[in-house]
């Protein structure tokens, strides 16, 4: 029945697909929308407290769930079913950017769920995605950047993670999930690299400017680390490079969380994301005559087409390239 095989996806992308724990969440709360859409299609007369609980990135399936279950078949699941769901989204006034995501989503369910032959042909062959408008990623020049990077307090020990945090994304623009799973044994000080575990878990080495080595180094042997404060906890996780508050692995949230802080404290909330800063140095790179296929490598891009959208944020190269090509410059 369709919650128990959410589970069981969700179970495939973690052990075999080895997804990210933010991917897998991600698919649990497209499905969360669907499963939706089903109960006030087909029980819409069913009493809140009856219907399972939300589908969890992180529970496995329950047998409590399976009475109901049986009410939301998923062979009954079909084009028409789909094409419902996705008027509803924009009918709630849903942006087409998280419209293809749900659908992109439940794609690769019912995928799988063929693959498994648990049904015997895929409801979402056929549908179009919402033609997207092409996005240009935000950027900082290198005054806000400084700017940005003058918000921590860094005569605090949290602070001065912070600033480490921020030069290691504008040295090498790592991708949050990249920056919290990194181990002590992944920095190599002496050669100035980092080993990054990207997206589908594949690995790669990135090199780091010696500013951004010297600050995690100085965050790694920091005094405060190993001790317990009004602010912080002492060190309970000693594998990790960035740790929380609590001393155990700092997560994307949080992350999130404090970028916030210090954009509104910048005055660039609104503006930007801690992704921000990785258009901003794959931009910066770009302008100081990096090639793409190098950007594309540091960046972790699996295609170069996602690398050459910083072609069109970059006015400066654009000039260039325009002053050594055009006949009359």
């Amino acid at each position: 029945m369709f919650v128990e095989i959410c589970y069981r996806f969700l179970e495939y992308l973690h052990i075999v697909k080895q997804a990210s724990e933010h991917t897998i969440r991600n698919y649990a709360i497209d499905l969360n929308a669907f499963k939706e859409h089903l109960e006030r299609e087909w029980l819409p007369d069913e009493p809140a407290e009856a219907k399972p609980e939300k589908i969890s990135h992180k529970d496995p399936y329950s047998v409590r769930y399976t009475l109901f279950d049986r009410l939301l078949p998923i062979a009954k699941i079909d084009r028409k079913t789909i094409r419902g769901f996705l008027a509803w989204l924009t009918e709630v006034q849903q942006n087409k950017r998280t419209i293809a995501r749900k659908l992109s989503s439940l794609r690769s369910f019912f995928r799988y769920a063929l693959l498994q032959k648990l049904i015997s042909q895929n409801p979402t062959e056929e549908l179009d995605s919402p033609k997207l408008e092409k996005k240009l990623p935000t950027y900082l020049n290198y005054d806000q950047i400084t700017h940005l990077f003058d918000q921590p307090d860094r005569s605090s020990y949290l602070g001065f993670r912070d600033r480490a945090i921020m030069e290691l994304f504008y040295s090498s623009g790592l991708r949050v999930s990249e920056l919290v799973a990194l181990n002590r044994e992944d920095f190599d000080r002496i050669n100035l690299t980092m080993k990054l575990r990207g997206k589908g878990k594949k690995e790669r080495i990135v090199p780091i400017t010696k500013n951004a080595a010297n600050w995690i180094q100085a965050y790694l042997t920091h005094p405060e680390r190993k001790q317990d404060s009004n602010t912080h906890a002492a060190e309970v996780d000693p594998q990790s490079i960035f740790l929380n508050k609590h001393g155990s692995r700092l997560t994307t949230r949080s992350v999130d969380r404090k970028f916030d802080k210090y954009l509104t404290q910048s005055g660039l909330a609104g503006k930007v994301t801690p992704h921000t800063i990785r258009h901003t140095i794959a931009t910066h790179w770009l302008e100081n005559g990096m090639d793409l296929k190098t950007i594309q490598m540091l960046l972790g891009h699996s295609c170069l087409a996602t690398t050459t959208i910083y072609t069109q944020v970059s006015t400066k190269l654009k000039k260039k390239v325009y002053d050594e090509t055009h006949p009359r410059a």
